[in-house]
């Protein structure tokens, strides 16, 4: 690792925490502060890491080894503590399980990988599934294995589709929000009650995406989705849209359950448009309610997009929506066409479960 003194460590440590945890952001100040070339050498991103580790493990940004003679703590007993501990309570941070049986930090989680191999694993949050949801999700699986069967081109001639908001705060993960000081600064995170959104429409297929539509009135604010405002969407925007997709022969049209999208005026728009070939409530093919295990706007893209979109943090709503139609241009088309094909493996995995939730899915390796 590069020999860097005590105060370009200290410099780092602090520059990490002010600039969002990023290791990359604190070599442009480095490189900025110590008036460095544009090439010339600074701190990799593995040494300012370890350097923030060893600050936080030990209060000092330089790795000092433990005195000589000192015993460990990972000894049967405290292995064995932690055991129970665990056990007992495995929804509790390793913080507070040190905190519990007065021990280090550190030797706590040295415990836990090294002697107990445990691993932190995140609790995955999926939608409550009602007794009558497991038949109707089976049954819909079925239909649609059968429609594949019958048609190999049937994935490549079907769109589905959903809307999402995205709304302009983003999201601030507490976990990783903090402020080194020698005395609470007593800042505040700032955070509109009603953040500034806008209300994102895609119908996604192999061939790629119809959209996004934004749902918003005349002053380019979001609004409700409304059935009239779905028709007008349907009979204006997608009509055309579909013209720009002549590889799409009599496309089936998957949408969900949602109020907006199964009124009578939005059937009769959905109808015509997809005839004999609608996947929805009160659809050809009825789509079970709380499944979005079952559909790629929900299972891909909308995880997708926010995870891309945020990136540079923008900072208007017209921003926003440039983003958004930035990130869904930079998918590639394998990808639409992975997605989409992953379709059928779902569709056998929920039959194999009796319409359960996908676990082997979900949690895959």
């Amino acid at each position: 690792m590069d020999q860097w003194v005590g105060s370009q460590r200290a410099f780092a440590v602090k520059s990490f925490y002010k600039n969002g945890d990023s290791a990359t952001a604190v070599q442009r100040e480095f490189r900025r502060h110590y008036n460095l070339r544009r090439h010339a050498r600074v701190p990799t991103c593995h040494a300012i890491n370890t350097w923030v580790k060893n600050f936080e493990e030990t209060g000092s940004a330089l790795k000092k080894k433990p005195p000589g003679g000192q015993h460990t703590q990972r000894t049967p007993e405290n292995i064995q503590a932690v055991r129970a501990s665990i056990v007992t309570s495995p929804q509790r941070s390793a913080r507070k399980h040190a905190a519990v049986l007065n021990l280090n930090r550190t030797t706590v989680r040295r415990i836990l990988h090294s002697d107990l191999k445990f691993h932190p694993y995140k609790i995955q949050v999926v939608q409550e599934l009602k007794p009558l949801d497991y038949v109707a999700r089976q049954q819909f699986c079925e239909k649609m294995i059968e429609k594949i069967n019958e048609d190999p081109d049937f994935v490549d001639n079907f769109l589905m589709s959903d809307e999402a908001h995205f709304h302009l705060s983003g999201y601030v993960n507490k976990q990783n929000y903090r402020y080194w000081a020698p005395e609470n600064p007593r800042q505040f995170h700032e955070r509109p009650l009603h953040s500034q959104k806008v209300t994102v429409w895609c119908a996604v297929s192999t061939r790629g995406v119809i959209g996004p539509y934004f749902f918003e009135n005349e002053r380019g604010n979001a609004t409700t989705v409304t059935s009239e405002r779905y028709v007008d969407m349907l009979n204006t925007f997608v009509a055309e849209q579909l013209q720009n997709f002549p590889n799409l022969h009599n496309p089936w049209f998957q949408q969900d359950g949602a109020t907006a999208h199964t009124a009578r005026a939005s059937m009769v728009a959905v109808r015509q448009l997809f005839v004999n070939h609608v996947i929805s409530r009160f659809g050809d093919i009825h789509w079970p309610p709380r499944s979005p295990d079952l559909s790629v706007c929900d299972f891909f893209l909308w995880g997708h997009l926010k995870s891309r979109v945020y990136t540079t943090r923008p900072t208007t709503i017209l921003e926003l929506k440039t983003r958004i139609r930035e990130e869904i241009a930079a998918i590639p088309m394998e990808v639409f066409q992975s997605a989409m094909q992953n379709l059928r493996v779902r569709f056998e995995e929920c039959i194999r479960l009796n319409g359960h939730h996908l676990i082997n899915i979900v949690f895959r390796n």
